[in-house]
């Protein structure tokens, strides 16, 4: 029963893992809801995603924002519970009750200037702060993510253009509840709060090429395929120092995926010699649009 049942195996992940994820996750959830019942709210703007629909939502009803961030979410959770595996549906879960008390209970000296400017920027910034943290610490904020998972099963729509329209639905009915100006300035609040999560999960860039030199080859592509999604390419190579053949595996993925395949190979093989680079285009299947063959086609270079 304990076997069954073992959290540990489940999410494939230590103690010490778990611990730091928990750790990340609450600190970033209450970072975020800092950002909303600090500046965001208090200056009646507005944000993308489920969060951006609870703002709108207490607008016009009073109800507290956690109240619908937690009712809407949880719905989408079980809707879209297949799309997500056990380790980011567990994280999610509980990133969705941290979040939707942090943001009934956080509630900081609220901030408001003539100049809708700053805290427009402190907004932006505390937000895309937390959510960046709750990547770091496996989590999602489930929301639009699970909606463009959907969208691009059935409807062939990429993952980024699908949480893109997601957001983009939300302001625009956002408009009629705050305004135009506010809206405007909204934009710019969701973009700093891109590029500081951006920041924060992908140091400023977008993909990452790796190769690895490990005693286990095939275990380790076997998870690089199958939990991270990712192709693998199998070299042949010659260890000049040992004097031996060695197969080398090369993956490209994106940046927000590097801590995962580590953990991944690194506890497979904590021997493995891993070597990660920089990589500005990458032009195949799975991460340009330009792809006739494949009917999901992602409409960005993601």
């Amino acid at each position: 029963m304990n076997e069954k049942f073992n959290i540990k195996k489940i999410l494939n992940m230590t103690t010490k893992e778990i611990i730091y994820s928990i750790i990340l996750i609450t600190i970033g959830c209450v970072i975020y809801s800092c950002g909303i019942n600090g500046f965001i709210i208090p200056n009646k703007f507005a944000t993308g995603g489920i969060a951006g629909v609870s703002i709108v939502v207490k607008y016009i009803t009073h109800i507290p924002t956690g109240n619908t961030n937690f009712v809407l979410n949880t719905v989408l959770l079980i809707i879209g519970w297949h799309f997500l595996e056990k380790r980011t549906l567990i994280f999610t879960g509980y990133t969705l009750v941290v979040i939707s008390i942090c943001l009934n209970v956080v509630h900081p000296t609220p901030f408001v200037s003539d100049n809708i400017l700053i805290p427009a920027v402190a907004g932006g910034i505390l937000t895309g702060t937390g959510m960046g943290m709750v990547i770091i610490g496996n989590g999602t904020t489930a929301g639009s993510d699970i909606i463009a998972m959907i969208m691009k099963k059935y409807l062939g729509i990429g993952f980024a253009a699908g949480v893109m329209i997601c957001d983009v639905l939300v302001m625009f009915f956002s408009c009629f509840v705050i305004g135009v100006e506010k809206m405007i300035v909204t934009t710019m609040l969701l973009f700093i709060a891109t590029q500081v999560m951006a920041f924060l999960t992908e140091g400023l860039n977008r993909k990452k090429s790796i190769i690895i030199i490990t005693d286990k080859p095939d275990e380790v592509a076997d998870i690089i395929l199958t939990d991270i999604n990712r192709g693998v390419t199998v070299l042949k190579g010659y260890g000049y120092y040992t004097k031996e053949e060695k197969k080398v595996l090369y993956t490209v993925v994106n940046s927000y995926q590097i801590m995962t395949v580590q953990r991944q190979i690194l506890h497979i093989d904590p021997k493995a010699f891993i070597s990660i680079m920089d990589t500005y285009q990458v032009i195949g299947q799975g991460f340009t649009f330009f792809n006739p063959d494949n009917k999901n086609k992602d409409f960005f270079l993601r």
